[in-house]
């Protein structure tokens, strides 16, 4: 076969723009025959379930071998870990596997629960967001490696070196691939690449040229490591939608990245709920009910209070008084205590005194009696559908008994399956409403449910939340 190389056609892809088609080979990356299983060892699996139902961080130090594919872009407004494009600390960016199914192509809940922890691949619900690793050019497939379901990887062809193997570069993990192919299912170890980084390895010191022309679908080896030359501190920002009542933030510029935000409410740190599976944006609660302010700590990759248990403090912008109406709006903050080497036990108190922020308006009596808020985000797509997540917020100050969420669908669209959550066919437009079990929230609280969707219009709006 001549060495022309041949990109495999699109694949479907959670982004906004289609992957462009390109992938190396399962983890017998060093057979030079075609005859290549499907099924990839486990051992060397990144972030294997453990006994506790979620999967933990690899070493740093390990190596995997898979293969890789490359696409345009994140989705708007966000990629798989709840950060827009341009806030990211880089465009060299790779996306992790949400599944890890060997031989099973179909679609299963996000965050993927407890009881399917077998299920968690790479991605680890979201736990590896923010995370760098290193990756490592290697040899290019003759022959055909598509993805397809069901087929071996670089099937007719072989496994050939040639003069990129060994180009690197360092990445940022970004996104997540969930799609129902050979690529996203059967290979626990598969990256998916930036295109626009292809032209940014280099190989002894130089840059590499033509990557993007030689590609034909090559393996890859990758390495966690930590954050390149890290400089300066964390960056927190408000996710679109976000309000007194909903606050949600993005965390970045990690130097290795996040397990965890603790906020701190009426004197006690609370676990923050992570927004879906979007593993760097989080839910808060303010430091005392119905306020603007907010302090919050970080746990890191390795599950170590960032800079020793530093504290971090911050208002509501004014721009969203009402409610964010971009994709992210920054929010500039105050520290106390905390060094620059984590410790391996957190401080037990919280700080003694409140650190100054910007003055907010005093905030208004919460709602007596409940009331909720709903904001939903596109977690994964395919040709002709697409799947998403809704997170449902209790605004109020006591419990819900039950809650309706309404949405508006794009013409075209209709809701193909859902969970955690019922369809009320009698409530045009689309209600949904809770499942016997998840119908009261406390006070502060949220739940989720998830649906896909046939069609394509992926404008959802805002929805409307009521809860009695």
């Amino acid at each position: 076969m001549s060495r022309t190389e041949q990109h495999a056609p699109p694949r479907p892809a959670r982004r906004a723009s289609r992957r462009l088609a390109a992938t190396l080979a399962a983890l017998l990356g060093a057979a030079l025959v075609c005859a290549l299983t499907m099924i990839p060892a486990p051992a060397a699996t990144p972030g294997a379930a453990s006994p506790a139902g979620r999967a933990q961080p690899a070493a740093a130090t390990a190596d995997f071998t898979g293969n890789a594919t490359h696409f345009d872009g994140l989705g708007q407004p966000y990629g798989g870990c709840g950060m827009p494009q341009s806030e990211l600390e880089t465009q060299d960016f790779v996306a992790l596997n949400v599944f890890n199914t060997p031989g099973d192509y179909t679609m299963y809940p996000r965050p993927v629960p407890p009881d399917q922890s077998a299920r968690i691949g790479a991605w680890d619900n979201g736990h590896n967001c923010g995370r760098w690793v290193r990756v490592t050019i290697g040899d290019y497939c003759t022959g055909t490696n598509d993805g397809a379901p069901g087929q071996p990887f670089c099937r007719n062809g072989a496994w050939t070196a040639d003069s990129y193997d060994g180009a690197t570069l360092t990445m940022l993990v970004a996104d997540s691939c969930a799609d129902a192919n050979a690529w996203c299912r059967d290979d626990p170890n598969h990256l998916d690449l930036a295109t626009a980084s292809l032209d940014r390895f280099t190989q002894n010191g130089a840059p590499v040229t033509g990557l993007p022309d030689h590609w034909n679908n090559r393996h890859i080896s990758w390495s966690y490591v930590p954050a390149p030359d890290y400089t300066g501190d964390i960056k927190i920002g408000f996710l679109q939608g976000a309000q007194r009542w909903w606050p949600a933030i993005s965390v970045s510029h990690l130097p290795n990245g996040v397990h965890g935000v603790e906020y701190l409410a009426d004197g006690t740190w609370h676990d923050a709920q992570m927004d879906s599976d979007m593993g760097q944006a989080f839910i808060l609660a303010p430091t005392a009910s119905g306020g603007t302010d907010f302090t919050i700590r970080v746990k890191d990759a390795s599950d170590a209070y960032l800079f020793g248990g530093r504290t971090y403090a911050f208002s509501l912008p004014g721009s969203c008084a009402n409610t964010c109406g971009p994709a992210y709006t920054a929010a500039t903050y105050t520290t106390q205590g905390g060094d620059s080497t984590p410790p391996t036990t957190p401080p037990t108190t919280p700080p003694t005194t409140p650190p100054t922020t910007p003055p907010t308006t005093p905030p208004t009596t919460p709602p007596a009696t409940g009331g909720c808020s709903a904001t939903v985000h596109v977690s994964n797509s395919w040709p002709g559908g697409y799947q998403a997540d809704v997170t449902v917020l209790n605004t109020g100050t006591a419990p819900t008994g039950s809650w309706a969420v309404r949405l508006a669908l794009p013409s075209g669209v209709s809701v193909a399956n859902i969970w955690n959550a019922s369809l009320d066919s009698a409530a045009p437009p689309t209600t949904v409403r809770n499942a016997g079990y998840n119908g009261t929230i406390p006070a502060g609280g949220s739940t989720s449910f998830g649906m896909t969707l046939s069609g394509s219009g992926q404008d959802l709006g805002l929805p409307v939340c009521t809860s009695t």
